[in-house]
C-alpha cells in the first residue's frame, strides 16, 4: 500500500453514517471503521473517524440531517450506508458539489456521484437463500419472503436475488406470500410475523428473513406456534448473538453472513485512498457465505458469526 505515505502529514476528519446505530451488524462496521484509522496511524496518517447515524433503520429525514451537518463542519470525506436508495441521493449529489468525496458502503445508492461502493453481492446472497431453502424443502413445497422496508436496496437486492432463483429454477416451490414487510425493529418483524404466521402457518413449509431484525422476529414467531425447530425451514440472513444462537440451537436452518468489519474497515481505506489522489474500484466486493449448522464451527465462519468488534470499541 504504497499510497499511504504519499501525505503522512495531511489529517483528516471522516464522517461514517450508518443506517442505524443499534444492531450488531452496525457495531461492527463501526469497529472495522476504527481498525482502519488504527492502521493508517501506523502509518502515520492521522484520520478522526466520527461515528453518527440514526437510531431507527426507518428515520430516512435523520440520516438526511446527519449528512447535511457534515457537509457544514466540512469534514473531509463521508462513508455513507444510505437508508433509502432515493432519499440520500440529494444529499449525496450536494456533498460532491461541496468537494466532500462520498463512499457508500452497504446499500446502494440510485446516483453516480459516489466515488465507490463497498458492500456484499447481496443479490448473490438472496441467490445462496433461495438454493439453500430448495435444497432443503427438496425443491418442493411451499415459501415466505418476509421483506425489510420499501426503499432498501441491500435487502431488496437479497429479495429480488431469493425471487428470482425460486422462480427460474424451482417450478416446485410456490412463494404463497412475498409482499409483507417487517419493518426496522425486532418488534414490528414479530408482528409481521405473526400475522404471516397465522394466516400461512399451516401450509408453509419454508421461509426467507433478509436481515437481523426480520430473522430474529419471525423464529420467535414459529416458537410460539411450535413450528420451529425445522418444521418450517428457516433461512435468514446476518450474524447477530440472537440468530446465531438460534442457528446453533436449530430454530434457524441457515444464515447468509456478511463481512461488516471488512465493509467498514474497506468504506474508510477506499476514501483516504481517494484523497490520497489514488484511484479507486467502483466497486468493492467484501464476500458473502452461508452459515449452517454444520459449518458453523469453522474458523473461517465463527469470525463472521462473531466478529471481534469489543477488540476496537471499548
Amino acid at each position: 500500500m504504497a499510497w499511504l505515505v504519499s501525505a503522512a502529514d495531511k489529517s483528516y476528519t471522516i464522517a461514517v453514517i450508518p443506517k442505524g446505530t443499534t444492531h450488531e451488524f452496525w457495531q461492527a462496521i463501526h469497529a472495522g471503521a476504527v481498525k482502519a484509522q488504527r492502521e493508517l496511524a501506523e502509518k502515520g496518517i492521522k484520520v478522526e473517524v466520527i461515528w453518527k447515524g440514526p437510531l431507527r433503520e426507518d428515520d430516512r429525514d435523520q440520516q438526511i440531517q446527519v449528512v447535511e451537518n457534515f457537509m457544514t463542519r466540512r469534514v473531509d470525506g463521508i462513508v455513507l450506508a444510505p437508508l433509502d436508495s432515493q432519499a440520500l441521493v440529494a444529499p449525496v449529489v450536494n456533498a460532491a458539489k461541496a468537494k466532500i468525496p462520498v463512499v457508500v458502503f452497504d446499500s446502494d445508492l440510485k446516483s453516480d456521484k459516489q466515488i465507490s461502493f463497498v458492500a456484499t453481492d447481496n443479490y448473490k446472497g438472496g441467490v445462496i437463500a433461495a438454493e439453500y431453502l430448495a435444497k432443503l424443502l427438496g425443491e418442493e413445497g411451499n415459501a415466505i419472503l418476509l421483506r425489510l422496508a420499501v426503499g432498501s436496496a441491500s435487502t431488496e437486492a437479497r429479495e429480488a436475488g431469493f425471487l428470482d432463483t425460486l422462480k427460474s429454477n424451482y417450478p416446485g416451490i410456490k412463494v404463497i406470500s412475498s409482499d409483507q414487510h417487517g419493518g426496522a425493529t425486532r418488534e414490528t418483524a414479530y408482528q409481521a410475523s405473526q400475522n404471516l404466521l397465522n394466516r400461512y402457518g399451516r401450509e408453509v413449509n419454508g421461509i426467507f428473513c433478509p436481515n437481523e431484525t426480520t430473522a430474529i422476529g419471525m423464529t420467535k414467531a414459529l416458537r410460539d406456534i411450535g413450528k420451529a425447530g425445522g418444521k418450517v425451514k428457516m433461512i435468514g440472513f446476518d450474524s447477530g448473538t440472537q440468530s446465531v444462537l438460534d442457528l446453533k440451537n436449530g430454530d434457524l436452518q441457515g444464515l447468509v453472513v456478511q463481512n461488516p468489519m471488512l465493509m467498514g474497515y474497506l468504506g474508510v481505506m477506499t476514501l483516504i485512498k481517494h484523497l490520497q489522489g489514488e484511484p479507486v474500484e467502483k466497486r468493492v466486493d467484501t464476500g458473502v457465505v452461508l452459515a449452517t449448522p454444520a459449518n458453523m464451527a469453522e474458523p473461517k465462519i465463527q469470525e463472521l458469526l462473531h466478529p471481534p468488534a469489543d477488540k476496537y470499541l471499548k
